[in-house]
């Protein structure tokens, strides 16, 4: 067994003495692992993500290759548990260090196979990496078949919204209207909510000309700030 090996299974040993039963079945449940589900096969060991954030501080000097070996696990929370060192060290590393690890990310995109491991992520990485760079990576993720490197392209721009850069909210928002999955529907709707929040004109002017066409769970989703008499507006409209 090589030193990456073996760290990796160090830790993942330390992960399953923290395991808890109840909250891995409940974890199961609210992840929808059952057949058919978006999450079925996925496995839990029943850790909550402060822990999670604890343990990733005492492991937070491995290395990539290790962080690749936790990202391959069957368990949910030791891909969550990588993820969370990874955004660590985005944030406190110099360019070069930020720079390995949006590769690292965008390399191992399949395994970041769950919306809140996504959720988690994403901004941090892709987004905070690709601020002031083209954004296209993120509009090849958006035409993927695969879900979560879809949820990845809307999600990155989480970070932009915050400095008031919109136009690739919109942008791959409009790419996604026609997607058939209902994550990526309330993904996108609570973007381009976010969106709204910093320039309301913005969302209604993208409201205005695919309120009609948008999934109806991406409009309640995006309309949820408005006043009572938009959202209305906006329901009704789109009848």
């Amino acid at each position: 067994m090589n030193k990456t090996t073996a760290i990796a299974k160090d830790i993942q040993n330390t992960l399953c003495g923290l395991a808890d039963e109840n909250t891995a079945r409940q974890s199961c449940r609210f992840f929808k692992t059952g057949k058919g589900q978006y999450g079925e096969k996925d496995l839990f060991l029943g850790i909550r993500v402060p822990v999670l954030r604890r343990i990733a501080r005492q492991f937070q000097d491995i290395s990539l290759p290790v962080t690749s070996k936790l990202l391959y696990s069957p368990y949910h929370e030791t891909r969550m548990m990588a993820l969370i060192v990874l955004v660590n060290r985005f944030r406190q590393g110099d360019f070069e260090i930020r720079q390995a690890v949006y590769a690292h990310y965008m390399h191992h995109t399949r395994q970041i196979n769950s919306w809140d491991l996504v959720d988690v992520s994403a901004p941090a990485i892709a987004g905070g990496y690709l601020f002031d760079k083209n954004r296209r990576p993120l509009y090849a993720l958006a035409g993927s078949e695969n879900l979560w490197e879809r949820r990845i392209a809307i999600v990155s721009t989480a970070y932009f919204i915050r400095y008031q850069d919109l136009a690739d909210t919109i942008g791959i928002a409009k790419t996604l209207l026609d997607d058939r999955e209902d994550l990526i529907h309330k993904a996108t709707g609570w973007m381009l909510r976010e969106a709204g929040k910093q320039d309301q004109t913005v969302l209604e002017t993208f409201l205005q000309a695919y309120c009609r066409i948008m999934p109806r769970t991406m409009l309640r989703y995006a309309i949820e700030k408005l006043d009572k008499t938009r959202r209305n507006h906006y329901l009704k409209g789109c009848m």
